[in-house]
């Protein structure tokens, strides 16, 4: 194998990053992490500020393996991030 496919093959074998702000006004901690939980169970939740605090004021937004995601609510957000969750297989 290539060493780019060996990184690829690493990367894919490695657990969701998910990171969530625990100041952000579009998601609660309390409902979110559930949800994420549920939609990637190996996933390494993290929580802290991302210093993305203008949009984070103002839309919900969660951190998904290196993509920032936002939209109007916390349930529109956990459907725009599905596509980027990889799948445990």
């Amino acid at each position: 194998m290539l060493n780019a496919e060996l990184i690829v093959k690493d990367m894919n074998n490695m657990p969701n990053d998910i990171r969530v702000c625990e100041k952000c006004k579009g998601t609660s901690l309390k409902t979110i992490i559930p949800k994420l939980k549920k939609l990637a169970p190996d996933a390494d939740i993290k929580v802290g500020c991302k210093s993305y605090c203008g949009p984070c004021k103002k839309r919900a937004f969660v951190y998904v393996n290196g993509r920032y995601i936002s939209a109007p609510t916390e349930d529109e957000v956990l459907a725009k991030a599905k596509p980027f969750i990889k799948q445990s297989s």
